[in-house]
């Protein structure tokens, strides 16, 4: 049977579109959180002093903070499925000058900066 290293770059595609989507929503979370900040601000400027608006910057930073562990999640089960897809494929689907663990390092290297970004938010 023939090789086809068309299957492993497919899958590498996959992979790297999950790290992108998890970019992406880790991105939507960091605005979020800084959304209320920035209403309680505008606020603050123009004299208004409610008491919901705590509320309102501790909801948005708690949705923001999620979000970002959500785009976590995505990066690091992107990064496990791609792995054990790999694995099943035969040797020759492999291309011998292709070192498959460059996209799995940059998942995980985004999403522990994904972690410390939530907790960056978080405190």
């Amino acid at each position: 049977m023939m090789s086809d290293p068309r299957v492993f770059f497919a899958a590498e595609r996959t992979l790297l579109a999950w790290v992108r989507t998890g970019l992406t929503v880790m991105a939507f979370g960091f605005v979020v959180a800084r959304f209320g900040l920035f209403l309680r601000l505008v606020s603050l400027q123009q004299g208004e002093h409610l008491p919901a608006e705590r509320i309102h910057n501790q909801v948005s930073n708690t949705i923001g903070i999620a979000l970002v562990l959500i785009g976590v999640a995505c990066m690091i089960l992107g990064a496990i499925q791609h792995r054990s897809y790999v694995s099943t494929l035969p040797p020759s689907d492999v291309p011998r000058t292709h070192a498959a663990i460059f996209p799995i390092m940059l998942s995980i290297i985004l999403a522990a900066l994904g972690l410390a970004l939530a907790w960056f938010l978080a405190i």
